[in-house]
């Protein structure tokens, strides 16, 4: 989406301000024999009371209202009774909705209270990555350019990036162009930013995968060399200077 007047900017502030207040409330609500099906009605019933509505249930069925990944689980888990938090568990939540014509995405990957699997250091990898990912995009960047740096930043710290996941567009629906927005330097993708368009951001970083799989459910995806990783989001406006960090409020720099 392109933001050509107040309007678009004010509708996009106010669903990026939805997804964000669910995402931070759902972090801090979580506790240890919380089973991820309570963690994501309580999710769904601050988006619904926002009068906003689940994007992944509408675009494409999803069966619940938020995406809750737990340890080996890299993204688009499926909200469970069964699956019970435990301390330690790395935990990734993905909020995104729809709220008065306007669409909004972000995550972000943390630890349930005390770090005992030592997954801290993946997490603000992901974190510093994603910061400076965001730091350097503008109108005119190479979309292959950021990827490059997040490929390179996680390297440094002896980390991989997943391939086959990546940022994209978003403002009028869920996914829009640019639709891949990848976590390394595709060569072939000669697209560069453009100023006041929207954008989700992600980081998708590491341990031993390359790629994820999506498993017999459908929809919960595991990186194809097992390990762990951490997700980071937020959705932007880009200009011609720093980005506007529509999602801001949700904390997950803090």
């Amino acid at each position: 989406m392109s933001i050509t007047n107040e309007t678009e900017l004010q509708g996009m502030q106010k669903a990026s301000e939805a997804v964000a207040y669910t995402l931070k409330e759902m972090r801090n609500y979580a506790q240890v024999g919380m089973s991820t099906k309570e963690l994501d009605e309580f999710g769904g019933k601050i988006l619904k009371d926002l009068g906003a509505k689940s994007a992944p249930f509408l675009t494409y069925g999803f069966p619940g209202w938020t995406c809750i990944s737990v340890n080996n689980e890299f993204c688009h888990g499926i909200p469970s009774e069964r699956n019970l938090l435990k301390e330690g568990d790395l935990i990734n939540i993905d909020v995104s909705a729809e709220l008065e014509g306007y669409w909004s995405d972000n995550g972000g990957s943390f630890v349930l209270g005390n770090d005992i699997h030592s997954h801290q250091k993946l997490i603000d990898a992901s974190k510093e990555i994603l910061q400076k990912a965001i730091n350097n995009i503008k109108g005119g960047v190479r979309i292959s350019d950021i990827g490059s740096l997040i490929e390179t930043e996680a390297k440094k710290r002896g980390y991989r990036v997943i391939k086959n996941l990546t940022g994209h567009g978003v403002g009028r629906s869920l996914h829009e162009e640019p639709h891949e927005i990848a976590n390394y330097k595709d060569r072939f993708n000669l697209n560069r930013f453009k100023k006041n368009t929207v954008v989700a951001i992600e980081t998708f970083i590491s341990t031993t995968s390359n790629y994820a799989e999506t498993l017999a459910d459908g929809w919960t995806m595991v990186g194809d060399k097992g390990g762990f990783m951490a997700q980071h989001e937020h959705t932007i406006v880009v200009t011609g200077d720093k980005p506007i960090i529509l999602t801001a409020s949700n904390e997950i720099w803090n």
